[in-house]
């Protein structure tokens, strides 16, 4: 539930209409004052606002439990800056000076970017942070550490009136505009990757209303399309002729269609769950690797050497890529929030970089704009690839030419990515359990109390252990030699574990998850090789891996703690342990399939669970 708060404004009449959008919105009660001791959200709404009652509806629903505000492009209100979709702190309304002759870079980087639209959702933590209602709200959060989401209007209107003559005018410029129609186009996402902007977000919107009319909830729509890839993905499996791959192709495609609904139904209808928002990331990524398993077993079946091999990459690769993006956007969030720590410095590759690319980003719609984000090889263009040379030369080129997508684009992103965070004065765990996001074990906690080296560099030098290992194991080493490599890689791996307690603060130790990642998938990998593992078990390993890791991450983007499940994951260092004593004990493929078990029931088990506390929450 949600309590709003109205502040004066210039007329009764649209007080009242106000105090009766903001009850539709989900609010409570409507109070002039705040009340005291509150535990639930606080819509504050200014009383000179003219809006459609659906602008007030999407603030006060707008997933997640933090801080949101109203954004407008002009008029009255404190001038308010936005980077990457938060409100920054600073004094937005000192235009930038001129540049200095000897950096070349602006003094204050920072005008503002609009104005406060006079509607703020407050999230129950930043409540203690909120001096008088009456006063900016916005500039009085910010300046006391509070995270604030921007939320702008786009299709719709909303302004802001000084005068009671004002009025008039305004309610006239919101009658103008359908709002129906306008929440359906706003359910597609502003901007997206090439192929989802010009050939699903085109007439998925169409779907999204029949889906809508039909009454599916998002989950529902997610569950179809789950049943959709799978099938795609067994056609490509078992299919064995060009046909089966055509209708393999064509089912692809609807499954992503339907995976773009889910998320502008959720949009559209404003069901919105951070249940839900975990389920769509995590079966994202579950059909896309399960896509690759399907690919990996048809072109085995069709006899092509070394298929699971290409699935085993790309699976790998891809997982660790995503663990680069997801904490280098993490990092990127907490430098907007620092302007006066963040900033790249001055002139330097850095500084270029982030003024070339923002002037890109800028440039919507343009040939760099486009080529900036399909360089990146988002979902889109990879479901693209995976259908489109599948259905017309089968799963092995489907295959490599995903893997190919995917090794220029981590290539890409990696090295820039790592050019810019050097410039960063930040750290991109600011506020986030180091360990729980390492993924640590409790060997490895006991042996962070020796605080050896830096967390980076640890995490790098496994990396080393691991790559030389799976190099051994192609080398053909046999017998007692690779048991003995394989137990002293091992052991070697460790080595990231004594600066696991060391304060992860530095710009580029955002690697060092996606690092731990790729040592503890190598040796899975090296395992794989040097035993003769079923390629398919290894894949198995890797994907139930894959869903522990993204389970995290996913938590981390919805500001969830991990769940008291997540103990009992082992952690990569005791996984490894147990996997290379498997090994030198004659049971790797055992020992694998085992471990792969036990992790994805873990996951299904921790999911029910924190689903089941979510609905018990949600009844209170």
């Amino acid at each position: 539930m949600t309590v709003a708060v109205l502040l004066p404004g210039p007329d009764p009449a649209l007080r009242d209409r106000l105090a009766a959008q903001l009850r539709a919105a989900g609010a409570r009660e409507v109070y002039d004052e705040l009340p005291a001791g509150l535990a639930e959200p606080v819509l504050i709404c200014a009383g000179d606002l003219v809006a459609h009652d659906a602008v007030i509806r999407h603030v006060a629903t707008v997933p997640g439990r933090g801080t949101v505000a109203l954004v407008l492009p002009d008029g009255p209100g404190e001038p308010v800056r936005e980077e990457r979709g938060q409100l920054v702190p600073g004094d937005p309304a000192v235009p930038p000076m001129a540049p200095g002759p000897s950096d070349g870079a602006d003094q204050n980087p920072r005008p503002p970017t609009g104005v406060a639209g006079g509607l703020v959702r407050v999230g129950v933590a930043d409540l203690p942070l909120l001096g008088d209602p009456s006063k900016p709200v916005v500039a009085d959060l910010l300046a006391n550490g509070a995270t604030v989401t921007a939320h702008r209007v786009r299709l719709l209107v909303a302004r802001r009136v000084a005068f009671p003559a004002e009025i008039p005018a305004a309610q006239a410029a919101v009658a103008q505009v359908d709002s129906d129609r306008a929440e359906l186009r706003l359910a597609v996402k502003e901007q997206d990757d090439f192929f989802t902007t010009y050939f699903v977000s085109t007439w998925s919107p169409h779907v999204t209303r029949a889906a809508a009319r039909l009454r599916l909830t998002p989950t529902g729509v997610t569950a179809i399309s789950v049943v959709v890839v799978a099938a795609a993905a067994g056609l490509f499996a078992f299919g064995g002729g060009r046909p089966a791959w055509l209708l393999a192709g064509i089912l692809l495609y609807l499954g992503f269609v339907l995976d773009c609904v889910d998320g502008q139904l959720a949009r559209y209808t404003r069901t919105f769950s951070v249940f839900g928002g975990w389920l769509d990331t995590v079966a994202d990524r579950a059909k896309e690797y399960l896509v690759y398993a399907g690919l990996g077993a048809g072109a085995a079946a069709a006899g092509v050497d070394g298929a699971w091999t290409l699935a085993i990459a790309a699976i790998g690769l891809q997982t660790v890529r995503h663990m680069t993006d997801t904490w280098y956007g993490t990092l990127h969030d907490v430098a907007a929030r620092a302007p006066s720590a963040a900033p790249v410095a001055a002139g330097g590759v850095a500084g270029r970089l982030g003024a070339v690319s923002a002037r890109v980003r800028a440039d919507t719609g343009s040939v760099g704009y486009w080529l900036k984000r399909t360089a990146a090889f988002p979902i889109g263009e990879r479901w693209a690839v995976m259908a489109l040379l599948g259905a017309l030369f089968g799963p092995r080129v489907a295959l490599v030419g995903v893997l190919a997508g995917i090794v220029l684009a981590f290539a890409y992103t990696l090295g820039l990515r790592t050019l810019r965070a050097r410039g960063m004065r930040v750290s991109a765990f600011a506020g986030v359990a180091a360990g729980e996001q390492r993924d640590d074990g409790p060997l490895a906690r006991q042996l962070s109390r020796f605080g050896a080296g830096g967390p980076l560099a640890g995490a790098v030098a496994a990396v080393v252990v691991a790559v030389l290992f799976l190099v051994g194991a192609y080398a053909g080493l046999a017998g007692g030699e690779l048991r003995t490599v394989t137990l002293s890689a091992a052991v070697a791996l460790l080595v990231a574990a004594l600066p696991a307690a060391a304060p992860h603060d530095r710009p580029l130790h955002y690697l060092v998850p996606a690092a731990l990642r790729a040592a503890e998938y190598l040796f899975v990998i090296a395992v794989g090789v040097g035993y003769d593992v079923p390629p398919w078990a290894t894949f198995l390993l890797l994907f139930a891996l894959a869903l522990w890791h993204y389970d995290l991450t996913a938590r981390l983007e919805k500001r969830e703690a991990g769940g008291w499940l997540h103990r009992w994951g082992l952690g990569w260092d005791a996984r490894v342990l147990v996997l290379a004593l498997g090994a030198a004990f004659g049971a790797a493929a055992a020992t694998t399939v085992t471990i792969a078990s036990y992790l994805l029931s873990a996951f299904v088990l921790g999911s029910v669970i924190w689903w089941r506390e979510r609905a018990e929450s949600a009844a209170l």
